[in-house]
């Protein structure tokens, strides 16, 4: 049985303890206030959010915090109740048809939730959600449709079709599972590249289905490979094929997985694109870094291979340090987040060289991940 090193051991402790200090300063400073980015290490300000798909990330980090405390402790009392408290308010948005992140939304609180309780009243959020992300199918062009417009597919949409798989499961609806299966398999062919790059967005003819052409919102151009597109892509069909079992979508994860690790600087933090211009290449982005973590931990145990398993486990490893020793907010007292480094959106200069709730959370998987046996 692989566990991580002692010196890694007391590392991601450390950084996890540190993660559990900042979010309850944060909800005794904001109680009721769901952030997005940070502006100059402070997470409440009047900066503009572009959508609203965050909700569920502040809330799944106190599900984690609970998971990992002793059962009937005070610290487990504490976290339940928060959770839930900064849970049960998303539940109205099982019926969001305005944004494709109801997996973020709902995987993240009501499902850790449910692992608690199995309440049967929290699966029936669950599966709600499912169905209504599946309403966003687009039957000619074969993909959920992204919130920007009926032609466009994101990549991040592989983060959230898991609702569905989900959905499906627990029902036994076919027709489910079908809308989940033709949007990966839309995905992985169009968004997908030999190399295992990635596109942020594709685009579709709305009267033929045909597909048109790559493009991006937040990378540098359509044709470049965005880091938190790829992490993504990596985590996204990691999860599909637990769903699935269908060796095209591990081989997909795999794909994206070793673009990563060939591309990545040696201590596994990415820049916010790969392929941005050698002036822009300084600009990081460590919420890719902690999605890709977070994923290679999940991708390990799902290869076949003992070699490429421990090249996941590993990289995910050396990922995380870096992670806890260089771009934690520890050293800047005045700074509110957990992670510095983030980039939300570059080109509309939102949230950039911040914290980020995603890179937040994904950080603290990563760290759960980690520190359990393999």
């Amino acid at each position: 049985m692989i566990r991580f090193g002692a010196d890694n051991g007391k590392l991601f402790e450390e950084a996890f303890a540190f993660a559990e200090e900042q979010v309850r300063r944060f909800i005794e400073k904001y109680p009721g206030f769901y952030p997005m980015y940070s502006k100059d290490g402070k997470w409440k300000h009047d900066g503009p959010a572009w959508t609203h798909w965050c909700d569920g990330f502040l809330p799944g980090m106190m599900w984690i915090f609970h998971s990992r405390q002793e059962p009937g402790s005070a610290d487990a009392k504490y976290w339940f109740d928060q959770a839930k408290a900064y849970t049960t308010p998303l539940e109205p948005r099982k019926h969001d048809r305005d944004v494709h992140d109801l997996g973020f939304i709902f995987l993240s609180t009501y499902y850790r939730w449910l692992q608690v309780t199995r309440e049967p009243a929290l699966n029936e959020v669950l599966i709600q959600a499912g169905r209504t992300l599946a309403m966003r199918f687009n039957e000619k062009g074969q993909y959920l449709r992204s919130f920007v417009a009926e032609n466009s597919l994101f990549i991040d949409i592989m983060m959230n079709v898991g609702i569905i798989f989900y959905a499906a499961r627990e029902t036994g609806d076919r027709k489910l599972r079908e809308v989940a299966l033709r949007h990966s398999y839309t995905t992985r062919r169009y968004l997908v590249r030999g190399d295992g790059s990635t596109s942020h967005e594709g685009l579709f003819d709305l009267e033929t289905g045909a597909f048109l052409q790559q493009t991006t919102h937040q990378g540098y151009r359509g044709d470049s490979c965005w880091a938190r597109g790829l992490a993504w892509a990596l985590y996204g069909f990691s999860s599909c094929y637990e769903y699935t079992r269908d060796p095209r979508f591990l081989a997909t994860a795999q794909a994206c997985a070793d673009y990563y690790i060939s591309h990545s600087p040696n201590d596994g933090v990415p820049p916010w694109d790969f392929n941005a211009p050698a002036d822009s290449r300084a600009l990081l982005d460590t919420s890719a870094a902690a999605i890709t973590a977070a994923g290679l931990y999940r991708l390990c145990r799902l290869v076949s291979d003992p070699m490429k398993g421990h090249l996941y486990w590993s990289t995910a490893q050396l990922v995380l340090r870096s992670l806890c020793e260089k771009h934690l907010a520890k050293r800047d007292p005045k700074w509110e987040g957990i992670l510095k480094g983030g980039v939300y959106h570059l080109h509309k200069e939102l949230g950039v060289d911040e914290s980020v709730m995603w890179g937040e959370y994904f950080f603290v998987e990563a760290l759960d991940r980690a520190m359990r046996p393999f």
